[in-house]
């Protein structure tokens, strides 16, 4: 019986979340006294998987997965856990992910908890910790079906390197035909900017920028921090920004280490999707601002004059670190 984790990979690499998906893979299957085995579709080298603790990779190639289908990836997920007696399954919390987990379980009859945010605190009874309530409390659920599916949330649990002997076999997966009723084309592509899924940093920007003519300031600060950009609802339903770069309840949930927001009010269906953020920093003139009130640290002054002092001494201090 292995630990099965689903790999993601694109533009020729495996995602961040892959990677601390083995990390927290590893250290349940140290706990039960098994390995990590990994399935990955359309992946390149494999070799990373093992730094962080995967025991063996089932690689999936097929140009009919050349682009991401829930049904005939959570097809072949179900595959691979058949073929591994796999009884925990663990995904991580991207779009794709969340999409597939809940076709995977209903097909392995499994049990299915999102939102994971910590190890199993015991495995006999199993018991994990989610968070709920758009990160507003935590609960402790109990799985009891013989096969478990878990969703991970990104950035709650890390990376940890942990040197393991990999074996890698090819798998050629039965394709149902009506899995690909629905063509699925990605077109969001992200070109040399650091993506808001995998970000640690994300800075982004509301309507107290005061116009698109001033977010090369934003971008400048984002990228002395090594840091996605993204926005507001407002901002981007205005044309100023990309929809793409839209994060809340409504747009991408960010679950980065730091979230900076500038010029950001905070309306509830924000703060839900940045909640899971580790540390959040505002920057408003308005000092009865609602993000005020769950962030951990804040400005109260102009952003426009505040960002370019902020980046030039960010600049400085990494000139003096270098």
């Amino acid at each position: 019986m292995s630990v099965l984790i689903y790999a993601e990979y694109a533009d020729g690499k495996f995602k961040k979340v892959a990677l601390e998906l083995a990390s927290y893979a590893k250290a349940v299957a140290d706990s039960m006294g098994t390995q990590v085995t990994a399935v990955t579709i359309n992946a390149g080298d494999t070799a990373e998987l093992g730094k962080y603790g995967v025991s063996k990779v089932v690689k999936v190639t097929n140009n009919q997965l050349a682009n991401f289908n829930a049904r005939a990836y959570a097809d072949v997920v179900q595959q691979v856990a058949l073929k591994e007696a796999a009884k925990l399954i663990i995904l991580s919390s991207t779009t794709d992910s969340l999409y597939l987990a809940p076709m995977a379980a209903v097909g392995l009859e499994a049990g299915m908890a999102s939102n994971v945010v910590g190890l199993p605190s015991t495995t006999a009874p199993f018991q994990v910790k989610r968070s709920v309530f758009s990160q507003k409390a935590f609960t402790i659920t109990e799985m009891t079906t013989a096969v478990k599916v878990l969703c991970i949330s990104k950035n709650s649990f890390g990376l940890i390197e942990n040197n393991t002997t990999t074996v890698t076999e090819d798998f050629a997966p039965n394709l149902n035909e009506t899995n690909f009723a629905v063509n699925v084309e990605s077109i969001e592509k992200a070109n040399g900017k650091v993506s808001i899924a995998d970000a640690d940093i994300v800075v982004s920007g509301g309507r107290g920028l005061k116009g698109p003519e001033n977010w090369h300031l934003l971008e400048d600060l984002a990228t002395t921090l090594g840091a996605a950009t993204a926005c507001s609802k407002p901002v981007s339903d205005i044309g100023w920004r990309p929809h793409s770069e839209h994060v809340g309840q409504t747009g991408k949930p960010v679950a980065s280490n730091l979230y900076i927001a500038i010029g950001i009010s905070g309306a509830i269906q924000h703060i839900a999707g940045i909640n899971a953020s580790k540390v959040k920093v505002v920057i408003n003139t308005d000092p009865e601002a609602p993000f005020f009130k769950v962030a951990d640290y804040g400005i109260v002054g102009d952003a426009l004059e505040i960002m370019p002092r902020l980046t030039q001494k960010l600049k400085e201090f990494k000139a003096q670190n270098s």
